[in-house]
């Protein structure tokens, strides 16, 4: 008999799967969901494009929840039989060893499900925008900027996220500029939101002769896509739109028309751009609904500042620095909000953020 204490574990999980369900509503996730079946399955839903969107999104999370709880709640049943069968193999230390791996995935999973209970936002549950951006340290940070675009790329690759990318600025010498990208997946803005803020390297820099350490920053913005019923008003008056011709790396042209989008807001000085799109007219739609989204959250922080001012909350905001990767003189990963910290920065840089993102959601959680 294996070392470890199967039936614990499995009673702990057990527990925390119960206490999930409890916070989540399971029933009335369930019956949530049947409804939104019955109006996507609506012949004439298609009509209405934008509340067509709404709903299936909103079926897809649903229905994600609900078949994740019962994958592990069938998983958790099939546990004990599988110990029991392993105890009669002639091969036991291989039937065991598959045990430990399937309990070992079923803690990991419970934990990510765990968290998900914690992501009770207005706009948690929403698709996110992210843009980074490269701030100082001229060349190093551009290259530092797009290292960030392959790390978050790398964490949805493994969480099998999707990532439309709607525009991508390059820098002349390396790396870029900026870089907005759109994620899909439930819960995606809430998992996401903590990474916001100043993301700060130190490395021997590849770029200068002398291998010298260099500092360099970039920072990361994360929004929540907006939907129907946000209701932002935005006067065509306040609006500067200017359309240019799509480029890539080193200045390469990417499209022989003036296709890609920038949109500046006077009043709040925000600027959206979109190259994706072969359309002008396609890339105009994105840019606006990407100003939207950074809109409906300039909205939402506002009034968090002033809850925050009749609290008297006089704490500065956590959005800035709030990551330092060093990578010269030693090896180190650290959350400067949650003092959370790994050795592996390869490991990081690759997209295993899970634990920095958990604690994250768990810190934000505890200052609510």
């Amino acid at each position: 008999m294996a070392a470890r204490e199967y039936q614990d574990e499995i009673a702990k999980i057990d527990i925390t799967l119960k206490s999930i369900e409890q916070v989540l509503n399971l029933p009335k996730l369930i019956t949530t969901a049947n409804e939104l079946e019955q109006q996507a399955s609506a012949p004439n839903l298609w009509d209405d494009p934008v509340k067509a969107q709404v709903v299936t999104s909103k079926l897809s999370r649903a229905q994600s929840t609900i078949n994740k709880i019962s994958s592990i709640r069938t998983r958790l049943d099939d546990l004990p039989v599988m110990i029991e069968l392993a105890g009669s193999e002639s091969d036991k230390a291989s039937a065991f060893k598959d045990i430990d791996k399937e309990l070992d995935d079923l803690t990991r999973v419970i934990n990510e499900l765990e968290v998900q209970t914690l992501l009770s936002g207005e706009y948690d549950e929403r698709d996110a925008l992210m843009t980074i951006r490269s701030e100082a340290g001229g060349v190093e940070a551009a290259d530092w900027a797009q290292m960030l675009m392959r790390m978050y790329f790398r964490f949805c690759e493994r969480h099998n996220y999707k990532i439309d990318v709607l525009e991508t600025s390059y820098a002349e010498e390396a790396g870029i500029k900026s870089t907005t990208f759109r994620i899909s997946a439930p819960y995606a803005y809430g998992r996401l939101s903590v990474e916001q803020g100043t993301h700060r390297l130190v490395r021997i820099s590849p770029f200068d002769s002398q291998s010298r350490r260099h500092t360099s920053f970039a920072g990361v913005e994360v929004v929540p896509v907006v939907e129907q019923s946000d209701h932002i008003e935005i006067e065509e008056k306040d609006l500067r739109i200017d359309v240019y011709r799509s480029s890539g790396p080193g200045g390469q042209g990417v499209n022989t028309t003036d296709s890609a989008v920038r949109i500046t807001h006077t009043p709040s000085g925000i600027v959206v751009s979109c190259q994706n799109e072969r359309s002008q007219i396609q890339n105009r739609a994105t840019a606006m609904a990407v100003l939207q989204s950074k809109l409906l959250e300039r909205r939402r922080l506002a009034e968090r500042a002033k809850m925050d001012a009749l609290k008297g909350d006089n704490t500065g905001s956590w959005g800035n620095q709030m990551r330092s990767y060093v990578l010269a003189p030693y090896q180190m990963v650290k959350d400067l909000r949650t003092d959370f910290e790994v050795g592996n920065p390869s490991a990081v840089l690759d997209g295993d953020l899970d634990g920095f993102i958990e604690a994250g959601i768990k810190w934000r959680k505890e200052r609510e």
